[in-house]
């Protein structure tokens, strides 16, 4: 029955957010998994298709600065003027922004950027799930526990396809990520250069661009993710990471070689969620969301949810009543159906089904599910990311052409 105000009106408990309502990513026209197909088309790379049009280029430098959201970069022109003046070129020269996928996490966007799939394809679909062969939780990030990456991502990455194309393709990033499982499935083809500073990444980038007729070339910088997981997006550490990160793209664009086109990208945003009980809800300790649970996927913003047999529906029910009206809460084939991890009506492909959970709940308000005893590290981020909002998942893709 509905319960009755003391003004005598009737009112319902409200209902939870409907999954479908979750502002998707732009699967097909304006998502990570679309820039790379686009570019390697004008680099008249066979088999290249995407809704995503970019005028051609001779030499393509991507540049992914992580954790450098559209909206961030938006409300900081004082910290990176050069960054901000390109605004206009995004997408382009629409002004507008393309989308990661989700989550909007760099796992997965990666994986997106170097294959130019989705989520449901690529089977990487979050920055933790669950291996239906072992039933262990796998970090996609440090690939912990090890499996076999080209069993778990056996596609061709973009960069492969170029190589094999007769384009001259490289990565110029830190030396650590050379041999990472990550970069092997996802970013791997043509040669790796692994350069310590953010100015040698910069001028060898721009050097390998100008090394053929065809080039393809991608650099990554990582510490503005890094300060805003550590300090927030609010604190000097973060701006003095963007205001340097400026300075970077800045001398990048201004070394490149004729005929040439640099985009200007990232693989999510990010946002401050406060350190209080309502705002950072401890799933080790609320006896009701972890009732059922076998495994706690994901991340703070974006978690799977693992039942234990039988207890999927109950999950569901409770993990919608208790956080419906916060986060986007769906099951498996819920989410699937929307769109969350591919275009509406496409699936997934079978061997990453089980690696979604039963449960899917991302963050629409400023809440995070956080798991104090077993992700100490995570829970204690400032600045977290993940989910569909604009501050997380808007990217920008801006452009320089010489």
């Amino acid at each position: 029955m509905p319960q009755v105000t003391t003004a005598g009106q009737a009112w319902h408990d409200p209902a939870p957010l409907d999954p479908r309502s979750a502002p998707l990513p732009r699967y097909g026209t304006g998502s990570l998994a679309d820039l790379l197909p686009s570019v390697a088309a004008g680099l008249g790379v066979p088999g290249m298709s995407t809704g995503l049009e970019l005028a051609p280029a001779d030499r393509v430098c991507v540049f992914l600065i992580d954790g450098l959201g559209w909206e961030l970069l938006k409300a900081h022109p004082a910290e990176a003027p050069f960054l901000h003046s390109l605004l206009g070129t995004s997408m382009n020269g629409t002004g507008q922004p393309m989308t990661a996928g989700f989550p909007s996490t760099t796992a997965t966007s990666l994986a997106s950027v170097g294959t130019g799939l989705p989520p449901g394809a690529h089977g990487l679909p979050g920055y933790t799930v669950a291996d239906p062969a072992t039933g262990r939780l796998m970090n996609q990030l440090r690939w912990r526990p090890w499996t076999d990456p080209h069993v778990w991502q056996p596609y061709p990455t973009v960069f492969q396809l170029a190589d094999a194309a007769g384009v001259h393709t490289c990565q110029v990033s830190a030396p650590d990520f050379q041999h990472t499982p990550l970069t092997k499935i996802a970013l791997s083809g043509g040669t790796f250069h692994g350069r310590l500073s953010g100015e040698d990444r910069m001028d060898l980038a721009a050097d390998r661009l100008a090394a053929d007729d065809r080039a393809l070339v991608y650099t990554y910088y990582s510490d503005v993710d890094g300060k805003g997981h550590r300090f927030g997006v609010d604190s000097d550490e973060w701006r003095g990471q963007l205001m340097y990160v400026d300075r970077l793209a800045q001398r990048l664009a201004e070394q490149l070689p004729p005929r040439s086109a640099l985009y200007v990208t990232a693989d999510h945003g990010m946002i401050d969620i406060p350190f209080d009980p309502e705002s950072r809800i401890d799933f080790d300790e609320d006896w009701e969301l972890r009732a059922g649970v076998a495994l706690l996927g994901g991340e703070a913003r974006a978690r799977h949810v693992y039942a234990v047999p039988g207890a999927a529906a109950d999950v569901l029910a409770v993990w919608r009543e208790v956080l419906g009206e916060q986060m986007w809460v769906a099951g498996r084939d819920e989410a699937i159906e929307a769109g969350w991890f591919g275009r509406p009506g496409d699936g997934v492909d079978g061997r990453v089904y089980g690696r979604i959970g039963d449960v899917v709940a991302a963050a629409r308000d400023d809440i995070a599910i956080v798991a104090t005893e077993t992700e100490p590290n995570e829970s204690a981020m400032v600045g977290l990311h993940g989910s569909m909002t604009p501050v997380e998942q808007l990217v920008p893709l801006l452009e320089v052409r010489s």
